[in-house]
């Protein structure tokens, strides 16, 4: 359970970062803009972590519960800040983001992706990239927090494949 924004003035997130069989990462393109990330998204009061993610999920990329398989998750929180604040729907203002990261992968295939699968998509493309692409190609106040959870994914991910 979390409230919308925490005491130091963070706004919980969960940050997903899907894989293929080929352990490519899926990387979608922010609507209308030259800007690329990885799913993320808030998370409602009283909304558990797992819940969060999975509603992300539907409504970022289209995919549900049974298409994807958790391969891991961060423990803690991570953290990043904007540069300028900004504002919650309800108001409250936020410096960032804490956010709890999962790795998946997907099940079923590409076609079951729909970055358009809402009214108001966040993205208007997708594509497979290389595990640490999102290192040179990410938004410079994110770049901490996506080498600090892809260093932690790593191992999960390429031991996982090794002992396959």
């Amino acid at each position: 359970m979390t409230n919308a924004v925490d005491a130091q003035g963070y706004r919980p997130n969960v940050g997903i970062i899907i894989c293929n069989n080929k352990n490519q990462l899926l990387w979608a393109k922010r609507t209308a803009m030259d800007a690329w990330q990885f799913p993320q998204g808030g998370i409602k009061p009283g909304e558990e972590l797992e819940a969060a993610m999975y509603r992300e999920l539907d409504e970022e990329v289209g995919l549900h519960a049974d298409d994807v398989t958790i391969l891991g998750q961060t423990q803690e929180w991570v953290k990043y800040i904007f540069g300028g604040n900004k504002t919650t729907s309800s108001g409250e203002v936020y410096i960032g983001q804490k956010q709890i990261w999962f790795l998946l992968r997907l099940l079923v295939s590409d076609e079951k992706i729909k970055v358009d699968a809402t009214q108001h998509p966040e993205f208007d493309a997708w594509e497979w990239v290389d595990y640490w692409h999102p290192l040179d190609n990410i938004v410079e106040f994110k770049q901490d927090v996506y080498q600090h959870v892809l260093k932690q994914f790593e191992p999960i991910l390429f031991e996982q494949q090794a002992n396959v």
